[in-house]
């Protein structure tokens, strides 16, 4: 049925996109993706079969932006930790080993604002937090006044200010291990750092060192390399991070809003309109 398929919808980077399946789609038009990140995809090499792309950014932010959050809290306040304690037998702690963190007057640093990262900014705001950001290009007056943010133009500073560290960039060539040894040893002692990208954004074996050796003091990560984990890796061993099974947009609204999102962009494309969403290769 190869000719008579003219778009793709991918979910969960299903199909796998590559040379051989291209060539049997000489009619193809259009992939849409349910999600944002595109890094999945050989742009350039799509783009090379005259087939366009797009991704569904307006279904995606808030959900993904509730997980970070939610990561945040419950690192802050320990919840896995204290949950298996409710639930144990004998229920017996001592109440200075379950200490958490204060979320409000607390510095949360955003590395990436574009939807997402604003959107965590505004609810942050909510909690009470300090919040820095440290993007591409900077937003403007209105927008940083609104979520009460402060524009870092070096990431450094940052790392060395921030109580949370929230990691919302696209995997690229120059964000792969972005947060690495020496940015971990940036970070303060007492920092937690949080991932909502993807999980090749971090070193995760600089990471493991980090919590081990108390270079930072916890990380909450909802994008590990590769998903899911080698059931021996040493981050599923450690009590200062949770983890989870990529979260990020697995809402029953924001689903069904992406595959609306996919079906725009999907029905313009097949109509000769300019795509919505489209994405072009870099």
């Amino acid at each position: 049925v190869g000719k008579k398929v003219q778009a793709i919808y991918l979910w969960w980077h299903k199909p796998v996109i590559d040379k051989e399946l291209l060539q049997s789609m000489p009619n193809l038009k259009v992939i849409a993706n349910s999600g944002v990140g595109m890094d999945h995809l050989d742009l350039k090499l799509v783009a090379s079969f005259g087939v366009k792309m797009a991704n569904a950014p307006r279904a995606v932010s808030s959900s993904t932006a509730d997980t970070g959050m939610a990561l945040l809290l419950a690192s802050a306040r320990r919840l896995v930790e204290v949950h298996s304690i409710s639930i144990s037998p004998s229920m017996e702690y001592c109440e200075a080993d379950i200490l958490g963190v204060k979320v409000a007057g607390a510095t949360l640093g955003i590395i990436g604002m574009g939807s997402i990262g604003y959107k965590i900014a505004l609810r942050a705001k909510a909690f009470e937090m300090n919040i820095l950001y440290h993007n591409r290009t900077q937003r403007n007056a209105q927008e940083e006044q609104t979520v009460g943010a402060t524009y870092c133009k070096k990431v450094d500073s940052l790392l060395q200010q921030a109580d949370f560290v929230m990691v919302v960039v696209s995997l690229t060539p120059q964000t792969h291990k972005l947060i690495g040894k020496r940015e971990l040893e940036l970070m303060k002692p007492t920092a937690t750092l949080i991932n909502i990208s993807r999980g090749a954004v971090v070193d995760q074996e600089a990471l493991v060192t980090a919590l081990q050796t108390g270079v930072i003091r916890a990380a909450a990560l909802d994008v590990t390399y590769p998903e899911p984990m080698p059931r021996d890796h040493p981050l599923l061993k450690l009590k200062n991070v949770i983890i989870t099974p990529h979260l990020g947009i697995k809402t029953d609204k924001a689903s069904y809003m992406i595959t609306e999102e996919a079906v725009e962009n999907i029905l313009a494309a097949l109509n000769g309109l300019p795509l919505p969403n489209e994405v072009l290769p870099s």
